[in-house]
């Protein structure tokens, strides 16, 4: 059980180390794996958005549930998928390619979606090539989605390595005139902050130990 005492004594942690930008920076409370608890905690705790990653998982918590903090897709997402999320999704982070464009757009017509880019050059965690970014935003745009900004995912490492990855990521938005710019985890979240992301996805830091998926 998820103590929303616990999960509030660590988001005043996790502020400080956002220093001065705790205000302009927008957490999302990761849940994937935990059970609904978590999301009812990180409600209770003030966070009004959480982020899940896996489809299933997804749909099994929030299927029929009408009320609670907004939620955020942020893993990888099959195009066959989004046609049971488009209910429960309220912001769609890790859009990719032209074909999951086309999917939301008609599935969600007018969805809030974000571009996810690739600033690891690790194939399996997803992201739109940088030289594809301004084909992909045109091409969500043309397809009545709002795009609120871009997201991007560092290596596996010491957290200094996301630093080029992360600093590219906000040009890209900035270059782009975006408003947000997802970037950040419990491991490499003050080199984030210190990027300028004004988004973070933490979850081991709010939550504590993640348990072993089913």
């Amino acid at each position: 059980m998820i103590d929303p005492v616990e999960v509030a004594a660590r988001l005043e942690q996790m502020q400080a180390t956002l220093g001065g930008r705790a205000a302009e920076i927008t957490v999302v409370a990761v849940t994937k794996a935990f059970e609904f608890d978590a999301i009812a905690a990180a409600e209770t705790a003030g966070i009004d958005v959480v982020g899940e990653s896996y489809a299933q998982e997804c749909i099994a918590k929030l299927e029929g549930r009408t009320i609670g903090p907004a939620v955020h897709f942020i893993g990888r997402l099959q195009r066959n998928k989004v046609r049971r999320l488009a209910a429960l999704v309220d912001v769609w982070q890790s859009v990719d390619r032209p074909e999951l464009v086309d999917e939301i757009a008609k599935r969600a017509p007018g969805a809030s979606v974000m571009i996810q880019v690739d600033i690891s050059n690790e194939p399996q965690k997803g992201g739109c090539p940088p030289a594809d970014l301004s084909r992909l935003l045109d091409r969500a745009r043309e397809s009545g989605l709002v795009v609120a900004g871009l997201m991007g995912i560092g290596p596996i490492g010491e957290p200094e390595l996301a630093r080029p990855g992360f600093a590219r990521l906000r040009r890209l938005v900035d270059d782009h005139g975006l408003e947000s710019c997802s970037m950040g985890m419990s491991a490499d979240l003050s080199v984030a902050v210190e990027e300028g992301t004004t988004m973070v996805r933490v979850g081991t830091t709010l939550f504590g130990p993640r348990p072993p998926r089913g």
